[in-house]
């Protein structure tokens, strides 16, 4: 399966460009040359990323496109791609996941891309697999309530179930959930 990658900027010689590299390298690619079309795809179409560029019909509208990008369902990741680079804290605040500053080496733009979609599907892997361990700790939460009911005790007290944070709180998930089966 081919991944998807939507590229948002305004300069059509950096949208050709760049379509033509990832094409020849097995990508799908869609282009949008505003934030507005970028967001409008962003509705109709899934992408696994999506590369946009800070500065285009306003300064605001790379920032428009990542917030759009981070609302949509299938949480794609998000590169901000800019001639002018700005403070990592910055980028991070914005929502995006990685900078790509331009002009740059194809070699380096590719490394760049997948090890940023490798980390990313790693990261949704970890999430989708930790969902299943929270319901089913969940559902015993709730049957361990509903037979105290029955038996006329106080049920114990509501436990909150978490999203693990990282890869250690999902290791320590799973080896709670098996220690409990």
């Amino acid at each position: 399966m081919k991944r998807r990658i939507l590229l948002v900027d305004d300069e059509v010689a950096v949208l050709l460009t760049l379509k033509a590299v990832l094409e020849i390298n097995g990508f799908d690619v869609d282009t949008a040359a505003s934030a507005r079309e970028g967001k409008s795809k962003l509705r109709t179409r899934e992408y696994h990323m999506v590369i946009t560029d800070l500065r285009m019909e306003s300064d605001e509208a790379g920032i428009e496109v990542i917030a759009s990008a981070r609302s949509a369902s299938y949480h794609p990741a998000v590169a901000l791609l800019t001639a002018f680079p700005v403070a990592e804290e910055d980028w991070q605040t914005m929502g995006a996941d990685k900078m790509l500053v331009k002009p740059m080496h194809t070699r380096v733009l590719l490394q760049q891309i997948e090890k940023l979609l490798a980390s990313h599907e790693a990261k949704l892997s970890i999430w989708s697999t930790s969902a299943p361990t929270a319901a089913t700790a969940a559902g015993k939460i709730g049957e361990v309530r509903a037979a105290a009911k029955t038996a006329g005790r106080k049920a114990p007290a509501k436990r909150v179930v978490r999203k693990p944070v990282g890869k250690k709180a999902v290791r320590a998930g799973v080896k709670r959930a098996a220690k409990k089966k």
